[in-house]
């Protein structure tokens, strides 16, 4: 990491790590929307920008995130961190199970097959009399949560993704992960084991995918089958992917900071507010394939936090 990137990510966490003490309630509410998008948008970059893996999917461990916090805080009274906790590793494991089954297929198929899971997952949900069907329900805490914890909560995991991509990017898994990203035949070539990668990588993503669901439904309260395994989630971390830059750290911090602020000014037209974000992204693909952070990049000449494209 170069000087510069080091001092602007500084800044921007203590930025965020201050933003209750001086910042109106609202804005600590869409900072806790933007670094759980980050997250999740993060991790689905990991997937497709990084290791080739179009997940459709990705709602699955969005639903399984969700309904561990409110299964076990309100069935059981386990404390809502240690439930959020649960969630992503109940999605990691779910992850690595299915993985010996979904990495059999690849390209379009591996895609849809991702997608089939999560309506299937949804399905069962909303069929399930133990959480109401698909009635849905609503997380009660043992204890009180103040929107300042899970500010504080969103803070955690969107700064951990951040560090766990460039932890891993850094490592020597990282070495293959990279390969993988610019010529993925000839990393086969070489001997990196492509299959272990992807694996390894889906189950990262899904822990913290189900982490950042937990935190993000503890902020809503109310979870439903239909909406928790909906695939617009998976349409929204698209979005941000593309629009920030894909195969990039800072690609889905540029894009979920871009999408709040689109979702915020859309709010007033609920309608049409998914074919205004589609335009947006056609826009913005149209006169940069590489995403906003790809056009800074080029004309200031700026290297990326991992390794510059080739």
């Amino acid at each position: 990491m170069n000087r510069t990137a080091a001092i602007v990510l500084s800044l921007i966490f203590a930025t965020l790590a201050t933003l209750p003490a001086w910042a109106p309630p609202y804005w600590t509410v869409m900072g806790s929307l933007f670094l759980v998008y980050l997250a999740m948008a993060q991790m689905w970059n990991l997937l497709a920008g990084y290791c080739r893996v179009i997940s459709l999917g990705q709602q699955m461990f969005v639903g399984l995130g969700g309904y561990a916090l409110a299964v076990l805080s309100v069935y059981c009274g386990v404390p809502v961190w240690w439930s959020i906790l649960a969630g992503g590793t109940v999605s990691a494991i779910f992850a690595l199970v299915i993985s010996f089954w979904l990495f059999r297929m690849s390209g379009t198929y591996l895609a849809i097959a991702t997608w089939v899971v999560a309506e299937v997952l949804g399905l069962c949900f909303g069929n399930w009399s133990f959480v109401r069907y698909g009635m849905g329900l609503f997380i009660q805490p043992a204890y009180p949560v103040s929107p300042n914890q899970i500010y504080y909560g969103a803070l955690a995991v969107g700064a951990g993704s951040v560090a766990v991509v460039y932890a891993l990017l850094k490592s020597e898994l990282g070495l293959g992960i990279l390969a993988i990203r610019d010529d993925e035949e000839a990393a086969r070539s070489v001997g990196v084991d492509v299959l272990r990668i992807r694996i390894w990588c889906f189950a990262i993503a899904a822990f913290v995918t189900g982490i950042a669901s937990g935190v993000l439904h503890l902020h809503l309260v109310f979870i439903q089958p239909y909406k928790a395994f909906s695939i617009d989630w998976t349409v929204k971390l698209l979005f941000i992917a593309i629009i920030g830059g894909m195969g990039t750290i800072e690609g889905p911090i540029v894009g979920a900071l871009v999408f709040v602020v689109l979702q915020h000014l859309f709010s007033e037209w609920p309608t049409m507010g998914l074919l205004l974000l589609g335009v947006c992204a056609v826009g913005i693909m149209a006169v940069a394939p590489n995403g906003i952070t790809g056009i800074v990049e080029k004309r200031y000449g700026l290297e990326t936090l991992s390794v510059r494209r080739r």
